[in-house]
C-alpha cells in the first residue's frame, strides 16, 4: 500500500479547513467547494485504504517525532479492520453533513468558519481512528473537543448556545484530566506510547496498575461518549446547528471513547473490577437516558438522549468482552442516527419549531416533508431494532455478547481469556439492555406518532383552551404552546434561518437517502463469517435465537404499549378531557396545565409520576449545580472579595502612604535659602549636642 493514501485521509480535511478560513470570507463562492471536496475525497480515500488493506490484515508504520527523556512520541499509523470500517463511516457522514449544511446554513454569514470547523473536526476524528500512538491520538481527541465547543456555540448570540458550548467543553475536560493521567500510566508501565507496544505489554503482564489505569481511561470515555455521570452535556448541545448534531453526536466525537476502549480492550480485560464499573455505567446510562427520551418535547433532545442510550449499548458490549459487537453497533448506529438528525433538520425547517407537541397540531406535516417522513421512519425502525434493518442485527449482537458473558463464555474472540469477564458484568448488561430495548421502542413510537400522526382535531382543543386561558390572564400563544414549545419542557432552540414557505432544496434531501442505504442494508454484513467478522476479529456476529426472539419481542411490546397509550391520549383529547397529569395542578406549578391539555402525549401515561423527573433528567443537573457549581461559584466570589478588599487594600495602602510621605516632604520645600540654612544649622547643633552628651 502507498503510505501517502492513509496520510492524505486526515490531511485533506485539515488543509481544506485552512483554505476555507483563508479565503472563505473574501471569496464566498469558494467556501462551499472547499468544504465539500476535501472531505469527499478523504471519504473515497478511506474506502480505497480499506479495500487495499483487506480482511484480517493490519499495517503499522511510525516515525519518531521527538525524544522525551522517557517514552518517545511517534507519528504512528495503525490500520486494521476496525480503523478501516470506522474511517469509512466518518467519511460518509461528514460528506453528507457538509453537503446538507450548504443548504441548511445557506444564508449564514458565518458559514465559512462553520465549514472550516467541520472539516477540522473530521480531520481530527480521522487522526484518532488511524493513530497508532496514544499522544497523537490525544491531540486529535482534544482538537475534536475544541471544535465541538465552537460548533455547538455557532449561534453565540443566543444564551442557550453559549451555555451549551461552555457546558460541553467543561464537562468533557473534567473527564479528560484523569484520561491524560491514564495515558501517562500506560506509557510509564509499557515504556512506550505506541498502542501496539501497550497491547504487547498487557499481554505479557507488564502493566503494574491495570485497574487504576482502566478507571482513569474510563473517566475520559464517560466524558467524550456522554456516559453517566458525565452525560449531561449532550442533550444541551442540541442548541447547536442540526448538522453538527448529526456529525458530532452520531458518528464521530461521541464514538471516539467507544473506539478507544475497543482498541485497548486487552488492557481492560486485565481488570474485572473495571469491567463491572463499565457495565454499571452502561446500564445506568441506557435505562436513564431511555426514560428521559420518553418524556422530552424537543425533537432533537429525544434524539440526543437516544444517542446516550445507544452509546450505553456499545459500552455494555465492551463490558461483556466483545468489541466486535460494540463496533458493529457503533457503525450501524452512526448511519441511522445521522439520518435521524438530518431528517429532524428537514422537519424543523418545515415546522419552524423543535417541539413535537407543536408539530402534532400541524395538519399535513408528513405530506409537507415526504422524504424526511419516510427516511425518519426507516431510521426509527432501525433504532427500535426490528428485522431486517441494521439496528436489529447490531443490537442483537450486543445482547448475544451479554448473554454469553452472563454464562461465563464471553466472546472475546482471542483478545483475551473469556474468564477475564465477570459474569456479573454480563448479567447487568443483559438485563438493562433488554429493558432499554422496550423503552427505546416506546419513545421512538411516541415521537413518530405525536409528530406526524396526531388527529386533525388536535388543533381544536388548543384553540378553545387558549381562549379560556386568555380570560385567565395567560397569553394565548403561551397557553396553547403553539408559539414555541410545551410549557415547562426543556427546550434547545436553534436560530431558525430557513423560510418554511419554501421546499427543502435537494442538498437537504438526497443525503437522507444516501444514509438510508446502510441503515437498511448494513446489518446483513454480519451474517456471514467471511464478510464483516473477517474484517474484525473473526468471531461470529449472528444473533442467538434466544436473544433475537427476546429482544424483538420486547421491542414489539414497547411499540404496542406506546401505540395503546397514544390512542388513549388522542381519544381523550378528542373528547376534550384533560391528560391525567393535568388533574389537580394549579397554574403556579411548573408546566402550564393548559399546555398539558393540548398534547396527546403517551409518555405521560407510560411514565406516570416519573414523567416530570424524567423530563428534567432526574435532576442530575440540579444535583451537580448544588454539589459543584454553587460551591465553586461561592469560592470564586470569596477569592474575588479577598483579592479586591484585602490584597488590593494593602497595595492601595502602600501607594497612599508613599503619597502622604511625599506631601510631607513637599511642605519643607519652601524655596527660601535662609530657611534651608537655618534648618541645616539646627541639625548640626542637634548632632553636636547628641555627640557631646
Amino acid at each position: 500500500m502507498n503510505l501517502a493514501l492513509p496520510a492524505l485521509v486526515p490531511a485533506l480535511p485539515a488543509l481544506g479547513a485552512a483554505a476555507t478560513l483563508a479565503v472563505g470570507k473574501r471569496v464566498p463562492g469558494l467556501a462551499r467547494p472547499l468544504a465539500i471536496v476535501p472531505v469527499a475525497v478523504s471519504a473515497v480515500l478511506a474506502l480505497v485504504v480499506a479495500i487495499q488493506l483487506g480482511s484480517g490484515q493490519s499495517l503499522d508504520v511510525a516515525t519518531r517525532l521527538t525524544p522525551t527523556g522517557g517514552p518517545d512520541i511517534a507519528l504512528a499509523f495503525h490500520l486494521d479492520g476496525y480503523s478501516s470500517l470506522i474511517s469509512v463511516l466518518v467519511g460518509l457522514v461528514a460528506t453528507c453533513v457538509q453537503v446538507y449544511s450548504t443548504a441548511y446554513l445557506k444564508d449564514d454569514p458565518r458559514y465559512p468558519s462553520y465549514a472550516a470547523l467541520v472539516s477540522l473536526f473530521t480531520a481530527a476524528m480521522f487522526l484518532v481512528v488511524y493513530s497508532g500512538d496514544l499522544i497523537v491520538l490525544l491531540v486529535g481527541w482534544e482538537i475534536m473537543g475544541i471544535c465541538s465547543y465552537f460548533l455547538i456555540g455557532h449561534h453565540w448570540e443566543t444564551q442557550d448556545a453559549r451555555s451549551a458550548s461552555l457546558k460541553a467543553f467543561l464537562v468533557t475536560k473534567l473527564g479528560d484530566v484523569p484520561f491524560l493521567f491514564g495515558i501517562f500510566l500506560l506509557g510509564a508501565d509499557a515504556g512506550s506510547f505506541r498502542i501496539e507496544d501497550v497491547l504487547r505489554a498487557a499481554a505479557d503482564g507488564q502493566l503494574g496498575h491495570p485497574t487504576l489505569t482502566a478507571l482513569l481511561l474510563l473517566a475520559g470515555v464517560a466524558g467524550k461518549s456522554a456516559q453517566f455521570p458525565l452525560h449531561t452535556w449532550l442533550p444541551d448541545a442540541m442548541a447547536g446547528p442540526t448538522p453538527v448534531s448529526a456529525l458530532i453526536h452520531a458518528a464521530t466525537m461521541v464514538a471516539a471513547g467507544i473506539y478507544l476502549v475497543a482498541r485497548l480492550l486487552p488492557v481492560f480485560l486485565l481488570s474485572g473490577a473495571a469491567l463491572v464499573v463499565l457495565a454499571v455505567m452502561a446500564a445506568v446510562t441506557m435505562i436513564g437516558s431511555a426514560l428521559c427520551a420518553l418524556a422530552q418535547d424537543d425533537l432533537k433532545r429525544v434524539l440526543a438522549y437516544s444517542t446516550v442510550g445507544q452509546l450505553g449499548y456499545m459500552a455494555g458490549a465492551l463490558a461483556s468482552g466483545d468489541r466486535e459487537a460494540s463496533v458493529f453497533h457503533l457503525v450501524s448506529h452512526g448511519a441511522f442516527k445521522a439520518l435521524l438528525f438530518l431528517a429532524a433538520g428537514v422537519v424543523i425547517h418545515a415546522a419552524h419549531t423543535n417541539s413535537i407537541s407543536v408539530m402534532s397540531r400541524m395538519p399535513g406535516l408528513r405530506k409537507r416533508v415526504p422524504d424526511a417522513y419516510w427516511t425518519m421512519g426507516i431510521a426509527l425502525v432501525a433504532l427500535v431494532g426490528l428485522p431486517p434493518f441494521s439496528g436489529f442485527f447490531s443490537k442483537e449482537a450486543v445482547l448475544t455478547a451479554a448473554e454469553h458473558a452472563a454464562n461465563g463464555e464471553a466472546l472475546t474472540n482471542g483478545v483475551g481469556p473469556a474468564s477475564a469477564v465477570p459474569q456479573a458484568a454480563g448479567w447487568i448488561v443483559l438485563i438493562s439492555a433488554g429493558l432499554t430495548a422496550l423503552l427505546t421502542a416506546a419513545y421512538a413510537t411516541r415521537m413518530f406518532l405525536v409528530a406526524f400522526h396526531s388527529p386533525a382535531t388536535a388543533g381544536a382543543p388548543a384553540t378553545a383552551v387558549a381562549a379560556g386561558a386568555a380570560g385567565a390572564g395567560v397569553s394565548a400563544p403561551t397557553a396553547a404552546g403553539s408559539s414555541d414549545h410545551e410549557a415547562g419542557a426543556p427546550y434547545s432552540p436553534e436560530v431558525d434561518e430557513a423560510d418554511p414557505a419554501t421546499a427543502e432544496p435537494p442538498a437537504m434531501r438526497w443525503p437522507l437517502w444516501v444514509l438510508a442505504v446502510p441503515t437498511v442494508g448494513f446489518g446483513v454484513a454480519g451474517l456471514r463469517s467471511d464478510w464483516l467478522p473477517a474484517l474484525l476479529d473473526g468471531g461470529s456476529l449472528r444473533p442467538s435465537a434466544v436473544t433475537a426472539v427476546t429482544g424483538t419481542g420486547l421491542a414489539v411490546v414497547g411499540i404496542l404499549l406506546a401505540y395503546g397509550a397514544w390512542r388513549s391520549a388522542t381519544a381523550r383529547l378528542g373528547a376534550g378531557q384533560p391528560a391525567p397529569a393535568a388533574a389537580g395542578r394549579v397554574p403556579e406549578q411548573a408546566g402550564s396545565p393548559v399546555a398539558e391539555v393540548i398534547a396527546a402525549d403517551p409518555g405521560r401515561a407510560l411514565l406516570g409520576p416519573l414523567f416530570d423527573p424524567a423530563r428534567h433528567g432526574f435532576g442530575v443537573d440540579r444535583l451537580y449545580g448544588a454539589l459543584f457549581v454553587r460551591p465553586v461559584a461561592a469560592a470564586a466570589r470569596l477569592v474575588r472579595f479577598l483579592d479586591r478588599e484585602v490584597v488590593e487594600t494593602y497595595v492601595r495602602g502602600s501607594g497612599v502612604g508613599a503619597n502622604l510621605l511625599g506631601r510631607a516632604v513637599r511642605l519643607a520645600q519652601t524655596g527660601n535659602a535662609q530657611t534651608y540654612l537655618s534648618a541645616l544649622l539646627a541639625g548640626v547643633v542637634l548632632l553636636v549636642v547628641l555627640v557631646a552628651v
